[in-house]
């Protein structure tokens, strides 16, 4: 299956590594799921702290400081999110995208998708979602809740076109999460758009939208081994796009 939001990559992306050849390694001897959890507790190496009383009376200008802090530490892929939306029946649905920025003075997470994609449709006919960041190496989590916007068809032309040409060829294949024949199927397509990109370099994929999720909740949660958790809450007072918010710690 394809990823999610046109791939989890950004401007700029490498070939993939190859992947790692599990047949050469000895295979441990098979335990029960209850026993490899137990045997890797989560959270079980020194993590950063937190200290609620120092945040920001924002969510925005925390958060860009938590996933600087995520760059620096070498957290991989901090930009990758899961997002949270429901279907026509209420059920929730779930996949990872790329944050493509974020309005930190009015709390606004942007990301893109096809509207024509399962995501796409759920959030024309319900346009609120949830977005859940983890980031292991420090046990920090953020999670944001909130009423979605789709911008203009020429912020998103002008959005495909800062993509590298990968991004933009899977965009421009399309069919996102149709049922695929064989995998032959994709790589035909996926040639016959790269063609179509050589030749019109300015090709937006039909469909191609950007989405800001307004948070009208956003939480910080600093995990900690002896789970003695931190966790702060802002949640908005005002109106969208207003610096109103209030702060609440939440017990663990």
């Amino acid at each position: 299956m394809a990823a999610e939001e046109e791939g989890l990559t950004g401007p700029g992306e490498s070939t993939p590594a190859p992947r790692p050849d599990h047949g050469s390694e000895p295979r441990s001897e098979a335990r029960s799921v209850p026993e490899l959890l137990l045997g890797r507790p989560p959270m079980a190496r020194p993590l950063p702290s937190f200290d609620p009383d120092t945040a920001p009376v924002e969510p925005g200008p925390l958060f860009v400081d938590w996933l600087a802090d995520a760059f620096a530490a070498g957290v991989l892929d901090p930009q990758v999110v899961t997002l949270s939306t429901v279907d026509a029946d209420g059920l929730p649905d779930a996949r990872v995208l790329v944050v493509r920025d974020v309005d930190a003075s009015g709390t606004g997470w942007v990301f893109s998708a096809a509207a024509d994609s399962p995501k796409g449709r759920q959030l024309a006919d319900h346009p609120a979602a949830a977005m859940t960041l983890y980031w292991p190496p420090l046990g920090r989590q953020i999670r944001v809740r909130g009423t979605v916007e789709r911008a203009a068809d020429q912020v998103a032309a002008a959005e495909f076109a800062t993509r590298s040409p990968a991004s933009r060829v899977a965009s421009l294949v399309g069919r996102q999460s149709e049922p695929l024949a064989a995998l032959g199927e994709y790589e035909e397509a996926s040639a016959t758009a790269r063609r179509r990109l050589e030749a019109t370099p300015d090709a937006v994929a039909a469909g191609h939208a950007v989405y800001t999720l307004w948070a009208h909740e956003v939480e910080f949660w600093q995990g900690d081994a002896d789970r003695r958790h931190v966790r702060l809450r802002y949640t908005r007072t005002g109106p969208v796009r207003t610096p109103e918010w209030s702060r609440t710690l939440l017990w663990p």
